[in-house]
């Protein structure tokens, strides 16, 4: 009996080792945003892009929001309310026209509740894209 509960509390301490060793380093927001952008050179910031080619965003918590158009990032590191963005966030933005600008503030909902969590103000879009190959 006692060989049994050794065995099982070393293989619970084994099992545990890994999750204490992400636990120690989570990526700062710098961290993910690098590793998102990694390969990708920076263009020249723009202050609108077009929702209709925009095919995803992703949050970079309490720092920026990447949007995905084509092959290209768009990062938009926010001029106000940054600290409230965080992965929990629905974002909703109220646009006029067909274009999200520098000048537009998305709002926060809470993914779990539902309830407003304030909102964010949009900076200027910086486009990041693969080097072009040399033959």
């Amino acid at each position: 009996m006692k060989t049994i509960l050794a065995t099982l509390l070393a293989g619970a301490a084994l099992l545990a080792a890994p999750v204490a060793d992400a636990q120690r380093h989570r990526a700062t927001p710098d961290e993910k945003l690098a590793k998102l952008l990694e390969g990708r050179v920076a263009g020249k910031p723009v202050d609108c892009i077009s929702l209709s080619r925009t095919g995803a965003s992703q949050v970079i918590e309490g720092k920026a929001i990447v949007y995905t158009v084509g092959n290209t990032l768009y990062v938009n590191e926010l001029r106000g309310g940054a600290d409230q963005l965080d992965d929990n966030s629905i974002l909703v933005t109220n646009t006029f026209g067909s274009q999200l600008c520098s000048i537009d503030t998305v709002r926060l909902i809470d993914r779990v509740s539902f309830f407003p969590r304030g909102f964010v103000s949009l900076g200027e879009f910086v486009p990041y894209s693969k080097p072009k190959k040399s033959n």
